[in-house]
C-alpha cells in the first residue's frame, strides 16, 4: 500500500480519481493500493520565540539575537486534526512507502517534509514531479516515480530559506520596534524590495526637469533634427529654413527581423497580466493555481521559458488547444523547435495551456481565469510563429547647412506579431526619394519639449526589477538572480502592502506602487545589509547552491546568524527618529511586555507593536461590574506604576461601595487585574487572554 500526500484537497482528489482510490473517509481517500491524503498548505510552521524561551515572550534587546540551536516546528490547533489523520497513516501496518505529491518546487517540499518528520515516520519515500494536473500527466509521473533522497537538496535549501526567513523577521523586527518604539515588521526579501521602490521616489524628487528643442520641417514628410539645449539656436535654424528646399544627402532601406520572444514563466506573465489587464502579481498567481487544479494550464511556479525537448513532438496539439482558447488561427508555419531547450528548463517547464483547455467552455470560467488564460494561450501561439519581419528607411536630408532625419518603417510580414494584444503604433512609411533630389519646405517649426523623471513602480516594472537586483553581481551560470522567487514575489509585495509600507495609487489608467512615510522612514533607518538588493539576490543564489549540495546549509545559517549578531551589537539609532515615525495615536503608557507604546483607540489601549498582543480592553468584566470605567488616566497609572486607586467600586454581593486598590498583572499571554485592601487581603480578580498555540507531537527539525 502507498500513502499519496497532495498539498491540497482538490490536487488529492485528482490523483486519487487517477488512481482508483474512491472509496471515502474523513481526511482521506481510498483504494486500488492508494492511501490519498493530503495538507492544507503548510500543516506546520516555525514555532515563535517564546516556544524555546518562555521569556522572550516579552520583548527586550537585551535578549537579541534569538538564534535556536535547533529549530521547532508546531501545528495550529486548527490543522491539528488532519496533521493527527496523516501521522496515523503514516503509522499503518499496510503502508510501505509514503509519496510526496505536494506541488513540485521548494515550498512543497518543505511542506511535506514537515509534516513527514514531525510525526516520525521513516518508510521510504517517493517524489511525484509534474507539470501539469491533466489524467495522462498524472499517469506519467507516477510510472517515473524518483526517490525521495533525488530531493533532500532541495528541502535542505527550503528549510534554510525558512529559517533564515525566521531569524530576521524575528530579530530584526524586534531590534527596531524596541529602538524605534514602533511596529516595523522587517523581512529578509521584504525590506530589499522596499529599497527598490523608496530609492526610485528619491530619483523622482531629485529630478529637475530640463527644456530641449528640435526643429522640424515638412517636405511631403516630417524630418526633425537632433535635441538642442538653446532655444535661440532652433530658433535660428527654423527661420533660415522657411521658405528653402532640402536636398536628399541619402537613404538607407534596411530588411530586419524581430524573433518570437520566449514562453511565459511566472514573472513574465504576471508582468504582462498587470500591464495589459492590471492585475496585481497575487490575483494572477491565484488565477494560474485555479486553472492548474483545473487540468487547463501547466504549473505556474516555474522560472523557466521553454518546454524540455520531448515535449516537441506535443507542440502542434498545444498550439490547436492555445488557438481555440482565444478563438484565433492558428500560425501558418508553427516552428516547435524553437520553444524546446531541454538545458533551459530546471524544474519546471514554462507556463502554456494543456490539451484539456481545447475542450473546456472559455465563458464558463470566472473572467479572471478566462484573461489569464488567454494571456498563457497567446503567449504560446506568439513563442511558435515565426519573426516578424519589417523594412525600415531612414532618410537625411540637408537645409540651411543643417542635417535632418526621418524615419519609417514597413512591415513586410507580421509574424508573431499577429498575436500582439496591445498593438505598437507603427512608424509612417516613407515616399520614395533618390540621392540628390531636392524637395520644398512647406513648414518649419520649433517643437519644445522637456526631459521627463524616472516612472513610479508599478508591479510590471517593480517585478522585473526584483528578478534583475544583483544581476551584475552574480556568476554567468547563476540559475536564481534577484529577489525572491517567481512563487514569492508576489507575496513579498502583497505584504509590504499590508504592512502600511506600500500603498497602490491609480493614476489615470496606471496603479503605481509607492511607498508610505512610514516605509521610507524605515529603509532610512535600516542598514545596508538589510536593504540591499544585492545582498539579497546573493542568498538566492546560495539557496540554489545549496540544493545541488555544493555548499554546506551550515555554511549559510552561519552567515544570517553572523550578520545579526553584528547588527545588534554595531547598529546606531538614528538622530531625530521620533520625526521618522510620529504616532499618531495618543500615548498612554509602555507595554509591559516589549516596551514599545501603549496607546488609546476607541475599544482600548493597545500595544503599537502588532506583533505584540497586549491590551487593556475598554469594556472589561473587571469594571463594569463595579460599574467603573478603565479611564485614560487610569490606564496610564497601571502602566507606569502596575496599580492605581480604585475609589467608590460598587459590590454585587451587598449593594454597597468600597475603595481599593487594582494591580495590573501579566504573565506574557494574559492580562488581569486584582483587588487589594489595606490589610494585604485580595479581593477579586479578572483576565483576558489570547488562544496558546498547540505544539506538534515532534518537538524539531535540525
Amino acid at each position: 500500500m502507498r500513502l499519496v500526500i497532495a498539498e491540497k484537497p482538490s490536487v488529492a482528489q485528482s490523483i486519487a480519481a487517477v488512481l482508483g482510490a474512491k472509496s471515502r473517509h474523513d481526511g482521506y481517500l481510498e483504494g486500488s493500493g492508494y492511501i490519498v491524503s493530503w495538507c492544507f498548505g503548510h500543516l506546520a510552521e516555525l514555532a515563535d520565540a517564546a516556544v524555546y524561551n518562555a521569556d522572550d515572550a516579552k520583548w527586550t534587546l537585551a535578549a537579541l539575537p534569538i538564534i535556536p540551536t535547533s529549530f521547532r516546528f508546531i501545528v495550529r490547533s486548527e490543522k491539528q486534526k488532519q496533521f493527527d489523520i496523516l501521522r496515523e497513516l503514516m503509522r499503518r501496518e499496510d503502508v510501505a512507502e509514503v509519496v510526496n505529491a505536494c506541488d513540485a518546487g521548494r515550498e512543497g517540499e518543505l511542506i511535506f517534509r514537515t509534516v513527514y518528520c514531525l510525526a516520525g515516520c521513516s518508510k521510504p519515500i517517493l517524489r511525484l514531479w509534474i507539470s501539469s494536473m491533466e489524467d495522462d500527466a498524472i499517469r506519467s509521473g507516477f510510472q517515473q516515480l524518483r526517490s525521495g533522497r533525488d530531493y533532500d537538496g532541495l528541502h535542505q535549501s527550503a528549510l534554510c530559506r525558512a529559517k533564515a526567513d525566521w531569524l530576521v523577521g524575528i530579530n530584526a523586527t524586534r531590534f527596531f520596534s524596541l529602538t524605534y518604539g514602533r511596529t516595523l515588521n522587517i523581512g529578509r526579501v521584504m525590506s530589499p524590495t522596499l529599497a527598490l521602490l523608496v530609492q526610485r521616489e528619491a530619483e523622482i524628487s531629485a529630478f529637475v526637469a530640463e527644456p530641449f528643442y528640435t526643429v522640424q520641417l515638412d517636405c511631403g514628410f516630417p524630418a526633425a533634427t537632433d535635441r538642442m539645449k538653446d532655444r535661440k539656436d532652433a530658433d535660428a535654424i527654423a527661420n533660415a529654413c522657411k521658405g528653402k528646399t532640402v536636398t536628399v544627402k541619402s537613404v538607407e532601406r534596411k530588411e530586419k527581423s524581430e524573433k518570437a520572444p520566449a514562453l511565459y514563466d511566472l514573472t513574465s506573465l504576471q508582468r504582462d497580466a498587470n500591464r495589459v489587464l492590471g492585475y496585481t502579481s497575487q490575483q494572477t498567481l491565484d488565477y494560474l493555481q485555479a486553472l492548474y487544479e483545473k487540468k487547463l494550464c501547466t504549473y505556474p511556479r516555474t522560472d523557466s521559458r521553454y518546454l524540455t525537448d520531448d515535449m516537441e513532438g506535443s507542440v502542434p496539439g498545444l498550439v490547436a488547444a492555445a488557438a481555440a482558447v482565444c478563438g484565433m488561427e492558428k500560425p501558418p508555419t508553427i516552428c516547435a523547435k524553437q520553444v524546446c531547450s531541454s538545458k533551459k528548463v530546471t524544474d519546471h517547464h514554462a507556463i502554456v495551456p494543456t490539451i484539456s483547455a481545447e475542450k473546456v467552455d472559455i465563458a464558463s470560467l470566472p473572467l479572471g481565469e478566462r484573461e489569464v488564460l488567454k494571456l498563457a494561450a497567446r503567449g504560446l501561439l506568439r513563442a511558435v510563429d515565426e519573426p516578424h519581419r519589417y523594412a525600415e528607411t531612414v532618410i537625411t536630408v540637408d537645409c540651411a547647412g543643417q542635417s535632418f532625419t526621418a524615419k519609417g518603417k514597413t512591415v513586410l510580414a507580421p509574424g508573431w506579431k499577429r498575436y500582439e494584444q496591445e498593438q505598437a503604433e507603427a512608424a509612417p512609411a516613407l515616399p520614395v526619394v533618390t540621392e540628390n533630389q531636392t524637395l520644398s519646405v512647406s513648414a518649419a517649426s520649433v517643437k519644445t519639449g522637456k526631459t521627463t523623471p524616472p516612472k513610479h513602480f508599478t508591479e510590471d516594472t517593480l517585478l522585473a526589477a526584483m528578478e534583475n537586483a544583483g544581476k551584475e553581481d552574480m556568476p554567468d551560470d547563476a540559475e536564481r538572480k534577484g529577489i525572491g522567487t517567481p512563487a514569492t514575489r508576489s507575496g513579498i509585495i502583497e505584504k509590504l502592502v499590508s504592512s502600511g509600507f506600500v500603498e497602490r495609487r491609480k493614476s489615470k489608467k496606471v496603479t503605481n506602487l509607492l511607498p508610505t512615510s512610514t516605509g521610507t522612514a524605515l529603509i532610512t533607518v535600516l542598514p545596508e545589509q538589510l536593504q540591499s538588493p544585492q545582498l539579497t539576490a546573493e542568498w538566492e543564489h546560495r539557496l540554489k547552491e545549496i540544493e545541488r549540495g555544493e555548499i554546506a546549509p551550515d555554511s549559510f545559517m552561519d552567515g544570517i546568524a553572523a550578520m545579526l549578531n553584528e547588527l545588534v551589537q554595531t547598529y546606531k539609532p538614528i538622530p531625530g527618529a521620533e520625526v521618522l515615525f510620529p504616532s499618531g495615536r495618543g500615548v498612554v503608557g509602555k507595554c509591559p511586555r516589549c516596551g514599545a507604546e501603549v496607546t488609546e483607540s476607541h475599544k482600548g489601549f493597545f500595544c503599537e507593536n502588532r506583533s505584540c498582543s497586549f491590551v487593556l480592553w475598554k469594556n472589561s468584566r473587571f469594571f463594569t461590574a463595579k460599574k467603573k470605567a478603565l479611564t485614560k488616566s487610569l490606564a496610564a497609572a497601571l502602566l507606569k506604576n502596575g496599580r492605581a486607586p480604585l475609589k467608590g467600586c460598587y459590590s454585587e454581593k451587598t449593594g454597597k461601595t468600597y475603595d481599593a486598590v487594582v494591580l495590573l498583572e501579566d504573565d506574557g499571554q494574559r492580562t488581569g487585574y486584582k483587588l487589594v485592601f489595606d490589610n494585604g487581603c485580595c479581593a477579586a480578580y479578572g483576565s483576558q487572554a489570547a488562544p496558546p498555540l498547540q505544539e506538534a507531537h515532534s518537538e524539531a527539525l535540525l
